[in-house]
């Protein structure tokens, strides 16, 4: 396994970064000032986007893993990375998502704990149709947050 930062043509992954954010134009806002990483073995596996916020946080924009490669600990992998490459430099890991069934547990499992903070409408103000996931259609964007 490795993990490797993108610099360059980071819009070659876009059907990975899709996964994680299914809408290019909001893709488009934090990609060019976000650093991106990869997580390959033979092949491209999982991307993850951070972008600083200011203030000593360091947000999670995409995280996204390949559909035949989810529930394998990749996600988490690339989420610890962020941490050990970041700590010191940043004191809060910050990720804004849906509140959805399948993606809150999971950055729970990683350590994440809901900051009581949230955006009222996100999905319905930013997005061209409504978004699902699990089931669920996402309405407020909310923040998980964890020490680093």
């Amino acid at each position: 396994m490795e993990i490797t930062e993108i610099v360059d043509n980071k819009k070659q992954y876009l059907n990975l970064l899709l996964l994680g954010d299914e809408q290019e134009s909001m893709i488009d806002r934090y990609l060019d000032r976000g650093r991106m990483y990869i997580l390959s073995e033979k092949d491209v596996i999982a991307v993850c986007v951070v972008t600083d916020e200011g203030n000593g946080i360091l947000e999670i924009k995409n995280l996204a893993v390949r559909p035949d490669s989810q529930r394998k600990g990749y996600g988490k992998q690339l989420i610890e990375y962020i941490k050990d490459t970041y700590r010191g430099h940043f004191h809060t890991l910050r990720a804004g998502t849906g509140d959805s069934p399948s993606t809150i547990p999971f950055y729970e499992k990683c350590g994440f704990k809901r900051s009581g903070y949230s955006i009222k409408n996100f999905f319905l103000d930013n997005y061209y149709h409504p978004v699902y996931d699990g089931g669920v259609q996402l309405v407020d964007m909310v923040y998980l947050e964890m020490k680093i």
